[in-house]
């Protein structure tokens, strides 16, 4: 059975740019002209009063909405010392660059989203716990008036692990969101809550992010219409911040928040269902009654549009996907199939300046997977096919792409569209030596050859899988949706996988399973959340 993940479908504030003092900017209130769709409205707007909303919008490229407003001296004394800004694509596949906290951070573990844990993986894993013991993680949310029951975790749902500090110094943590909107924080080891949970005012989709440079703070996004920055170091989870989705514009499509946040060198990288790019400057610090605190400022933000785009798709595009860094470029993708690479040089410098856009590349169909970087720079991209559009049909649903030449960027391409309509790929893909290995919505696991394009092998799974693919000491481990939890060995890249083991879980894993320490935790859509090992 396909299980739809929720999502709305109607326009939210298209070219509404409304005020947003916590964020420093001063919006305009801009009225959709009568007679127009918000497509016609957008190329209607001269582009002198775009600049009179946005203006530090680049008379260069009218077609890409942005600003750019600078922030103030870098933080205090006080703050611990932040990670790496540029991150270096040799580092893919390693742990966070830079990080002083051990663990599965954010989702796919690191800014090249191409870490996915370390071992040891359990040989025979068996649940050793479930959470709740008793009921489900469960909540109704609504479309516009029709409210729906949603259970367990979804698309991405993968949870964070990592080795406690302070507090919980040396002790296995996880945590993540859920389908009754809440974050819960628990012992890896025993599924026992750490904290209360924090309870959002809707469903959370979306991975959430762990500071990496050891401030007690998590980072997740709500279809509440918000991103928080929660502080752990309470007797309780406290919201020390939060931005909504309407506080930039002009915005596409919807408020919901399905991005894992990247943090790196003080400042949070975040693509919202507005359709919009946020660079934030966090002002982290320690204060003199040892509490963490953030005062955060909106530095850049940008479209995840353009003007070709609308062209060719029309509004109702979104950005659902994780940001991933390689350089000092910011890439991610829409669900209109448009990927971009935003140069923050400036901006990671701590020097006033207009971020350029350096990358375009168009899919031709929604891209909610998160873009992929390699050890060599290059990007992988993975696409659905739910329009079917042509160039959908002439690009194909997985793609390795050469950001070093923006004009011919596209090194091979895949179709992958078994199954009819929809089809194509909801996972984000995982990087194995010299596999790409994907998960599609047919339910098949595709090892293709990261030269030349050419799949070596496939599995069938009960589908859809939108789960990603992890892949930790020669294991993939991958979940189906009639909730079995898989270990295959891929030792050998030019085999298929052999069966290693697999536990059955019960209701569809939508989700990406977390691995790190022998511990492997994962969410289903039964309305749990389970805890695995090694028998004791």
């Amino acid at each position: 059975m396909s299980w739809p993940r929720p999502r709305r479908i109607w326009l939210v504030g298209v070219l509404g740019v409304v005020t947003a003092a916590a964020c420093g900017q001063v919006g305009t209130q801009v009225r959709l002209p009568p007679g127009l769709d918000a497509h016609q409205a957008l190329l209607a707007i001269p582009f002198a009063e775009v600049q009179s909303i946005n203006p530090q919008v680049s008379a260069a490229a009218p077609s890409v909405e942005s600003t750019s407003i600078g922030f103030e001296s870098p933080s205090a004394p006080g703050t611990f010392g932040p990670t790496r800004w540029t991150i270096d694509s040799a580092t893919s596949g390693q742990p966070f660059p830079g990080a002083s906290v051990e663990g599965l951070l954010t989702f796919r573990g690191s800014p090249t989203r191409s870490f996915y844990g370390a071992g040891p993986v359990p040989q025979s894993p068996v649940v050793r716990w479930v959470y709740p013991p008793t009921g489900g993680l469960c909540g109704t949310s609504f479309e516009g008036s029709v409210g729906a029951v949603w259970c367990g975790t979804g698309w991405t749902g993968q949870p964070a692990i990592w080795r406690g500090q302070g507090r919980w110094n040396g002790r296995w943590v996880t945590a993540f969101g859920a389908y009754d909107g809440a974050v819960h924080v628990l012992d890896a080891d025993t599924g026992q809550p750490l904290l209360p949970a924090f309870q959002t005012g809707d469903l959370i989709k979306g991975s959430v992010t762990i500071d990496p440079d050891g401030y007690p703070l998590l980072y997740v996004g709500s279809r509440d219409n918000y991103l928080r920055i929660i502080a752990l170091d309470r007797a309780e989870p406290t919201e020390l911040w939060r931005l909504s989705a309407n506080d930039v514009g002009p915005v596409l499509w919807n408020d919901d928040w399905d991005g894992s946040p990247l943090v790196l060198g003080d400042l949070l990288l975040e693509g919202g269902e507005n359709s919009r790019f946020h660079v934030i400057k966090l002002n982290r610090r320690i204060g003199s009654d040892g509490k963490v605190s953030v005062a955060p400022r909106m530095v850049f933000d940008a479209a995840g549009w353009d003007e070709e785009l609308l062209a060719e798709v029309g509004t109702n595009v979104s950005i659902e996907s994780s940001v991933a860094v390689s350089g000092s470029v910011a890439y991610f993708a829409n669900s209109g199939g448009l990927v971009q690479g935003w140069d923050l040089a400036a901006i990671g410098a701590g020097v006033r300046g207009a971020p350029a856009r350096t990358f375009r590349f168009w899919m031709g169909d929604d891209t909610d997977a998160t873009v992929v970087v390699d050890d060599e720079g290059y990007l992988y991209v993975a696409a659905e096919y739910e329009r079917g559009t042509p160039r959908a049909d002439e690009i194909g649903q997985l793609a390795k792409l050469d950001p070093r030449r923006p004009d011919q960027p596209l090194v091979w391409s895949v179709p992958l569209r078994a199954g009819g309509v929809p089809a194509g790929i909801w996972a984000t893909p995982a990087l194995h030596r010299d596999l790409i290995i994907v998960a599609t919505h047919a339910g098949e696991i595709i090892g293709v050859d990261r030269s030349n394009g050419s799949p070596r092998w496939r599995l069938q799974l009960p589908g859809p899988t939108w789960g990603s693919p992890v892949v930790v000491d020669d294991v993939l481990i991958q979940g189906d949706c009639a909730g079995v939890l898989h270990g295959y060995d891929v030792a050998d890249t030019l085999s298929p996988p052999r069966p290693l083991w697999s536990v059955t879980l019960g209701g569809c894993i939508e989700s990406t399973p977390a691995v790190f320490g022998g511990h492997i935790v994962v969410g289903t859509r039964s309305g749990q959340v389970f805890g695995l090992g090694e028998a004791r």
